[in-house]
């Protein structure tokens, strides 16, 4: 149970395989809402994680909000939001991603 807001701990998303200890956990969950954060502007979308909730918060440009669990919630309610279809295997998709992906790491 988190002391802070009551909730269930969570457990451990498939995308933090190989995080062995806390700290490596939180560190994926940094990254993964890092790499979101590259592509949902482009949809009108922003995440947050601060770490300190289970899951993320998603908002869009009129101050809506929903708090996910976990990635695959993302897109659905990312498409909710947007009023978009989003297909992250989308090969368009993709190529924004890797190409937001690479301006962060320079």
């Amino acid at each position: 149970m988190c002391a802070n807001c009551g909730f269930p701990s969570a457990p451990g998303h498939w995308t933090e395989a190989g995080a062995s200890t806390p700290t490596d956990r939180l560190r994926a969950r940094f990254r993964r809402a890092q790499l979101l954060q590259s592509v949902l502007p482009a949809f009108g979308l922003s995440v947050h994680d601060d770490g300190a909730i289970p899951g993320v918060t998603l908002s869009d440009r009129t101050g809506r909000h929903e708090m996910v669990d976990d990635v695959s919630e993302v897109w659905r309610a990312a498409e909710r939001m947007s009023g978009r279809v989003i297909d992250p295997l989308d090969p368009q998709f993709l190529a924004e991603a890797c190409d937001a992906e690479e301006r962060e790491d320079t």
